[in-house]
């Protein structure tokens, strides 16, 4: 039985090209996906092992949003416009988009920090955490989903068949999410501040985004930031494709998944290339 040499060179990674580059990432995901999945169940079941409520904190913090939402919405604070569907559930599957956003950024800004205690003592494809990251928080979307589900048909709000697509839907979220996610991964590691200003931008992102009012706002300003934010056509296509069965400017939504496709893949690259010299900043 031969046994396969490997040879190590400085600056190796750079050698590839960016085809090359994203040839050998796959390969990788693809043969560490039974170490994904161990570590997916480990880190998921671990997560709420020493909670007294356990998983039933999935539900508890959806239904507290939506009670805030609704309290909010009876003493005449928000003015939220014509949204076409009671306001609540507007606000609940709004909301819920963007979270499968953040959470998708979040487990991309944790690649490295998550998995910090085996990194430095395994050697094994870093960039499985990041899909062990994505898959324990599509799962624990998933349950969340559910009851939003059921919290629409309470206020007679029922998803269309299209809902279906809505896994394709939400791909380019998942490529811009891991794309600033891992690109804030790397520059935590040296600059701490820089994170902190990523994640002051997505907060600002998001009351850019109409998610807890109408596109259709009066004020000129508001319109032109509207137009313009990208997470405009990625959310609210998720958000409609459930309640309408349709995307939200469906040419923008194309234009803006085909440049997350492009940033994702420079991320990776950086990623792939940078991984070496990070995790020696991690010692």
């Amino acid at each position: 039985m031969t046994q396969e040499i490997k040879t190590y060179r400085p600056h190796q990674r750079h050698e590839h090209g960016l085809i090359q580059t994203w040839v050998v990432m796959s390969r990788k995901i693809y043969d560490s996906k039974h170490l994904i999945w161990q570590l997916f169940k480990r880190d998921f079941l671990a997560s709420y092992k020493k909670s007294f409520l356990g998983l039933a904190w999935i539900f508890i913090a959806p239904i507290m949003g939506i009670a805030s939402w609704v309290f909010f919405n009876m003493t005449g604070m928000f003015h939220p416009g014509d949204v076409g569907i009671p306001y609540p559930a507007y606000v609940l599957i709004g909301t819920t988009m963007w979270g499968l956003f953040l959470g998708f950024y979040e487990s991309a800004r944790e690649t490295l920090l998550s998995g910090q205690s085996i990194v430095m003592q395994v050697s094994y494809p870093r960039e499985a955490l990041l899909f062990k990251q994505t898959a324990q928080h599509l799962a624990q979307f998933s349950i969340g989903f559910l009851l939003n589900i059921i919290v629409l048909a309470v206020f007679e709000v029922w998803p269309s068949w299209k809902i279906i697509f809505f896994p394709i839907v939400i791909i380019p979220l998942f490529l811009l999410g891991a794309a600033i996610g891992l690109i804030a991964s790397m520059i935590s590691i040296v600059a701490i501040d820089a994170t902190k200003i990523i994640n002051m931008a997505m907060g600002l992102m998001m009351y850019a985004t109409p998610l807890i009012y109408s596109s259709k706002v009066d004020n000129a300003l508001i319109q032109l930031v509207i137009k313009w934010n990208p997470m405009t056509y990625l959310v609210c296509s998720a958000r409609d494709i459930i309640i309408y069965g349709r995307l939200y400017n469906p040419p923008v939504y194309f234009f803006c998944s085909a440049l997350c496709a492009i940033l994702f893949l420079i991320s990776w690259r950086l990623f792939y290339v940078s991984e070496e010299k990070i995790i020696e900043r991690m010692i």
